[in-house]
């Protein structure tokens, strides 16, 4: 089994939150596709990195997970690429880790 996550940023680079109709799609496209969906969003997660130099940018996130038994690293990489340009970003986080069911 493995676990999803998604990283998705709220606001723009010019500060702006996204429309919330962006994040319906999603949240459709994998309950679709994996039957279910965790989402967390009721205070929302801070990223930080360093970009050049000593320069840090910071962004708020919401982490949307799904749970499969196999990943399709091609359906992952093809959808990364749409949502990066949806969401406007450079690069978004899209990782997946093998777990146990206990």
């Amino acid at each position: 089994m493995h676990l999803i996550q998604l990283l998705l940023p709220l606001y723009d680079r010019a500060g702006q939150p996204f429309p919330p109709g962006l994040y319906d799609r999603v949240r459709k496209e994998l309950v679709a596709r994996f039957g279910g969906l965790t989402t967390y969003s009721r205070a929302p997660a801070k990223g930080l990195w360093k970009e050049d130099g000593d320069s840090v940018r910071r962004d708020d996130i919401v982490v949307y997970e799904v749970m499969t038994d196999a990943v399709d690293r091609a359906w992952w990489a093809t959808w990364r690429k749409q949502l990066e340009s949806e969401f406007q970003q450079d690069e978004l986080v899209i990782r997946a880790q093998a777990i146990e069911q206990l």
